[in-house]
């Protein structure tokens, strides 16, 4: 007996296994539903019942997400990898659609793999029903509306609570025009957040400037900042224009203000209270609207008590303060940002996956260098272990793995002089490290002055 026009067509007896007869009763209960569920199966040919799109491989599955659009992604796979596999190589391409994945009940472990993955919901498959199936589906789409528009702050992660604060003053900042002072220690993100509240606010559509402040020595910071007309120094060939006239409009960041000279400080001074700057060697001023975000990894407010810097300049920058807590009290975003950082390098390869235990190292360790350390770890890694599917606890570097110079076994002759000695060399090559072999970075990294430092690297051979 022909089946009638449109219904949907049912499995052939000969495929009346489990899986088959699920998905048959599953077509009968969701005819109702606006969208398909696409399902990845091994068990299922194209064409089985027209309330599912069914793609055997993940080239089927490419068409049909290009196509059309579904209420969830189902994984209906018997190898473990090939459904590891899929998830994979749907996160990119999913679209914030909800991905379950149907699980034999004795495959605990594929369970919890699936999940750790991607997958949202996990389906004993010995216990399925239609109706459970349906109702988690609607729940899960309940859960994920469609994407809103990018948000400036969408770049910063911020899974714990100790960035919430974070961004709630970044969204305040966005919808001002006060001055933004942006302190915490090197390498936690500061132009980061400089970048959001530049982008969500109302000078989006002009430029974003940033400057290091540490890059140059005063004179050419002057002529960076704001610009040189020919002539007025050794190779100026032409007319410049500095960072505060190409900001004209937008916003200049002005990183690591805070190391800047007490000279530099009283032009900066002037060029924030009246707007307006004066070129190298120029014969007047030029009037400039710019908003200005600076940012310090040292407490200027001790630094003003020192008399290091300004206490009129530090007054004008701090009007809207913003402080980043270092990584080492943000642990619930430390394997989010390393998961970023994996597929930022990866380009077009899959992903590294994070072992437990490279996971629970990951969480552990106190990152003295913040998020720039980690970015340069999972930078690291991928160079040298570019073939590998999962970054395991051994590609970690030493200081991570928690291997810091061993005691010394019992009976062992050597003094605590020889101990404290060894311990020191091993500190300062990892402050060195950790700052790029930068002298004042690491000396204030550590609590000593400069000249100390000096002296510890002779005596241990490290200069």
């Amino acid at each position: 007996m022909a089946a009638k026009p449109g219904a949907p067509r049912r499995p052939q007896v000969s495929r009346a296994l489990a899986r088959p007869l699920l998905f048959s009763l599953l077509a009968d209960e969701g005819e109702s539903m606006s969208e398909p569920i696409l399902i990845l199966s091994d068990s299922l040919q194209p064409g089985d019942w027209d309330a599912y799109a069914i793609a055997v491989d993940r080239e089927d599955a490419a068409e049909l997400l290009s196509e059309r659009e579904f209420a969830a992604i189902c994984l209906d796979r018997q190898a473990h990898d090939q459904a590891l596999a899929d998830v994979r190589w749907l996160r990119p391409r999913r679209n914030r659609l909800a991905v379950l994945a149907l699980v034999d009940a004795t495959r605990v472990r594929s369970a919890v793999d699936l999940l750790t993955s991607g997958v949202e919901e996990i389906v004993v498959r010995e216990e399925a029903s239609p109706d459970g199936i349906l109702e988690r589906v609607e729940g899960m789409r309940a859960r994920l509306q469609p994407a809103p528009p990018p948000r400036a702050t969408d770049h910063i992660v911020a899974h714990g609570s100790a960035m919430s604060g974070v961004l709630e003053l970044v969204a305040k900042a966005q919808r001002s025009t006060a001055t933004v002072l942006i302190q915490g220690e090197t390498g936690t993100g500061k132009e980061v957040v400089a970048r959001a509240i530049h982008q969500g606010g109302d000078r989006r559509d002009g430029a974003f400037v940033a400057i290091n402040c540490t890059a140059f020595p005063e004179t050419l910071l002057e002529s960076e900042l704001f610009g040189a007309e020919r002539g007025a120094y050794t190779g100026a060939t032409r007319n410049r224009r500095g960072h505060f006239e190409q900001a004209h409009g937008g916003t200049l960041f002005l990183d690591e203000v805070g190391e800047t000279t007490l000279g530099f400080q009283v032009k900066l001074l002037r060029a924030l209270q009246e707007g307006v700057i004066r070129p190298l060697g120029a014969s007047r001023e030029t009037r400039v609207d710019v908003r200005v975000i600076a940012a310090t990894n040292r407490d200027l407010a001790q630094c003003v008590e020192r008399g290091e810097f300004r206490r009129d300049l530090f007054y004008r920058l701090n009007v809207f303060p913003i402080s980043i807590p270092p990584l080492r009290s943000r642990s619930g975003d430390v394997l989010p940002l390393a998961r970023i950082a994996l597929e930022r390098h990866a380009g077009d390869a899959e992903p590294m996956e994070v072992s437990a235990d490279a996971a629970r190292l990951l969480e552990t360790y106190d990152w003295p260098g913040n998020v720039r350390e980690l970015e340069n770890e999972v930078a690291r890694i991928t160079t040298i272990a570019s073939s590998e599917r999962v970054l395991t606890a051994s590609m970690l570097s030493s200081q991570i793995r928690g291997t810091s110079p061993a005691l010394p076994p019992d009976g062992a002759s050597e003094t605590l002089r020889e101990t404290m000695a060894r311990f020191e060399s091993w500190l300062l090559r990892r402050a060195l490290e950790q700052h790029g072999g930068r002298r004042i970075a690491t000396a204030r990294s550590l609590g000593i002055t400069r000249e100390c430092l000096y002296k510890k690297l002779k005596r241990h051979g490290l200069q």
